[in-house]
């Protein structure tokens, strides 16, 4: 059974800085990541707001760039899923797929999040071939046709832009008469002849018979429904903490995001937690890399002091 100075799960932006940063403190660290490196930035077509790329970069290389660093660092990424994060003994123990428990100092937690889902009939059955949650992986499928995007944040808004790129016409329907996003990517939709708001409305069913045909929705001031005939959904309707891994009780806010100091620490002892998964004001690529770097420093003084 395999021990460590420092265990982090996750190899997004806060858990590849991390990393880097308690390689590069010599501590005796692992990284276990159940996917490939990079998180959910590695599907983000272009980053405009990460500091010293002034063009822009696509998230796919941006993460690259990060993941090298993180390799020349010296840092030992293991491809397993986490099950289990528990105390005991004063040890933090992690239980991967293959059922080994792997006891550590310390642990950094940098799991993310996962889209939420609309929950509505229809959805479950075309997820995949028809509803989707990432515009650049499945874009391409949709050339020509029609596709409706769900969400007013700036998740949503530029990924119906980037599908514009491909699709004949973009709905996008949001529950508000207003978008939530920042402005510039408001102005960037408006300006889109391609694309087309559907306002004060709520997705209520998708259907289709071997393929995935039309979305139905309900305006939220009169109460009618409406039917949008499109080839696909994409959803951007907030997230949700991937927090689940956790044998005790942690503080947690009431979404469901686990609750940190300034220094990163949760309340449970050795834990520290970085990145979108932690209850925080601002979710970005910079505030996640900012997050990697404070708990992988207050995790090697947590272990110095132990």
């Amino acid at each position: 059974m395999r021990g460590y100075d420092l265990t982090i799960v996750g190899a997004g932006p806060a858990g590849l800085t991390a990393g880097i940063y308690a390689a590069r403190a010599k501590l005796d660290v692992v990284l276990f990541e159940r996917m490939l490196p990079g998180g959910q930035v590695a599907t983000t077509d272009l980053v405009e707001n990460y500091p010293g790329f002034p063009e822009g970069i696509s998230g796919s290389d941006l993460m690259v760039r990060i993941a090298k660093q993180a390799e020349k660092s010296g840092l030992n990424v293991q491809s397993k899923s986490v099950e289990k994060v528990s105390r005991r003994d004063k040890l933090c123990l992690v239980k991967t797929d293959d059922g080994e428990v792997h006891p550590s100092k310390a642990v950094i937690v940098a799991t993310g999040t996962e889209p939420r889902s609309l929950g509505v009939p229809g959805e479950a059955e075309f997820k995949g071939r028809g509803v989707s949650y990432c515009a650049t992986c499945d874009g391409p499928l949709y050339r020509d046709k029609k596709v409706a995007v769900v969400g007013g944040g700036d998740s949503a808004v530029e990924e119906a832009l980037f599908l514009t790129r491909f699709a004949e016409k973009v709905y996008l329907i949001h529950r508000r008469d207003r978008l939530r996003a920042t402005r510039v990517l408001q102005n960037r939709a408006f300006e889109n002849k391609k694309v087309e708001f559907v306002w004060n409305s709520v997705v209520t069913e998708i259907r289709g018979e071997k393929a995935l045909e039309s979305v139905f929705t309900k305006d939220v001031k009169t109460g009618q429904i409406s039917e949008l005939e499109v080839d696909g959904v994409f959803v951007y309707i907030g997230t949700l903490p991937n927090s689940n891994i956790f044998e005790e009780d942690i503080q947690r806010d009431e979404r469901g995001f686990i609750i940190t100091d300034q220094n990163m620490a949760s309340s449970i002892e050795g834990i520290f937690v970085a990145g979108d998964v932690r209850s925080k004001l601002l979710y970005q690529i910079a505030t996640a890399v900012g997050d990697g770097a404070t708990a992988a420093f207050a995790a090697e003084k947590f272990v110095e002091e132990r």
